[in-house]
């Protein structure tokens, strides 16, 4: 089964469309030790390094691009430009963008063509809606035009990025543009309804690393699929196989592995487990040519945790362990998700408050979910606002302007330092 990540073909399809920001169209020999953001990375045991032999930490946020609209969310509320200047605000240095396969399934279906971010509101939310919203859109961002492509908007995005020397990590985050996620959702695994594994970046300066498949997850309507192939193995060989497509097509990007149960653990990675239900053991020698290349990736919610203890330890024995010698193989680990209501008080409970100084104390990466104030649509509502968002519905605003300084500046600034 040929087996092409749709994270590649993401990349891939970009580097058709011309520059909105007037990028230049750069080759690899113009990424390299002389200028930001001194790559292509590698893995050292639990360090990622750039050419320079810098430890290089990730604190950042997550922006979805994957709902129904597939674009990166909240353009009609700012400019691409804000937006990215209000993320460096605060020192933050890395995006998770993430993206819907459902995107490129249709642009392969189509000879590579995109469809226009016209077609796409009002696909997605109606005419009248979405003539509104993109309306909007292209009052805030004027270099777009009717005739933008869903591609150019992540081409923009991607430039703007670089520009303000932020990281890009590309997230193949669902295969059917919409919310994520549950385990009837039909995403969950591959080979479930929308997740066609026939279909799996463009050189961004900023683009240095790529997840191959958000929250891998038991498929509960499915338990053919569930009892066939949901285990360590299969996910194993899946892998396996999504990171020798990636490296072949670019071999400057760290590849980030992700686990079981909505990516709450990546255990047998690292510990020298079998990885059920046959013997096999993960092995370094099975990625020949790349293995500076892998980095693991771990989520975690349990907001309701009134032990730090606790959660510390949940977080080392699940993921954190591989940055250590106590692992038998030992990787980079990365919080790519987290997150908490942004009122005024939840900031100061446990989980929050332990997370701002364990991540920073084991020189761990993170992205915290999520940066969106609202959702062009989320759950069937359109405008959804986002009570998660580090950013107010509008996009203009932190929504919890005592979290940011209270505890959240300080969490980026301890992880850089």
């Amino acid at each position: 089964m040929k087996f092409l990540s749709a994270t590649l073909a993401l990349a891939s399809f970009t580097l058709a469309t011309p520059s909105l920001q007037g990028e230049p169209q750069n080759d690899l020999s113009n990424r390299q030790a002389g200028s930001w953001p001194f790559g292509p990375f590698v893995t050292s045991a639990g360090k990622i390094l750039d050419t320079a032999g810098k430890n290089i930490v990730y604190a950042g946020t997550n922006w979805p691009g994957h709902g129904e609209v597939m674009i990166p969310e909240g353009l009609q509320y700012q400019s691409i430009e804000y937006i990215a200047t209000k993320i460096k605000s605060i020192g933050m240095n890395a995006i998770r963008l993430t993206f819907a396969i459902e995107m490129i399934d249709q642009i392969y279906a189509s000879n590579g063509q995109d469809i226009t971010i016209q077609r796409a509101f009002t696909q997605a939310l109606g005419q009248a809606n979405g003539t509104r919203i993109l309306n909007q859109v292209l009052a805030k961002n004027p270099q777009f035009t009717t005739s933008t492509t869903r591609l150019q908007v992540f081409d923009a995005v991607a430039a703007e990025l670089a520009k303000q020397q932020i990281y890009v990590h590309l997230d193949n985050h669902i295969s059917k543009g919409m919310w994520c996620c549950s385990g009837n959702d039909g995403n969950t695994w591959w080979g479930d309804t929308h997740f066609n594994t026939a279909n799996w970046g463009r050189n961004w300066t900023g683009l240095v690393s790529i997840g191959l498949r958000n929250e891998p997850r038991e498929p509960t309507s499915n338990p053919s699929l569930r009892s066939s192939s949901y285990n360590w193995q299969s996910l194993y060989a899946f892998h396996k196989q999504g990171a020798s497509a990636v490296n072949k097509a670019n071999p400057s990007l760290l590849i980030f592995l992700s686990g079981l149960n909505y990516d709450t653990t990546v255990a047998p990675f690292f510990d020298g487990s079998t990885l059920s239900p046959g013997n096999t053991r993960f092995s370094l020698v099975d990625f020949l040519g790349y293995e500076n290349k892998l980095v693991l990736e771990i989520h975690n919610y349990e907001t309701g945790i009134n032990s730090c203890s606790s959660l510390q330890y949940n977080l080392f024995n699940k993921g954190f362990k591989a940055m250590t010698n106590e692992a038998r193989t030992q990787f980079p680990v990365l919080l790519t998700e987290f997150g908490f209501a942004m009122d005024a008080s939840t900031w100061r409970g446990t989980y929050a408050t332990c997370l701002a100084s364990y991540l920073p104390s084991q020189k761990a990466g993170w992205t915290i979910w999520v940066l969106a104030g609202s959702y062009y649509v989320r759950e069937g509502t359109q405008d959804y606002n986002e009570n998660w968002g580090l950013l107010t519905r509008d996009w203009r605003d932190w929504r919890s302007q005592g979290y940011i300084d209270g505890l959240f500046r300080g969490m980026v600034r301890n992880s850089l330092a």
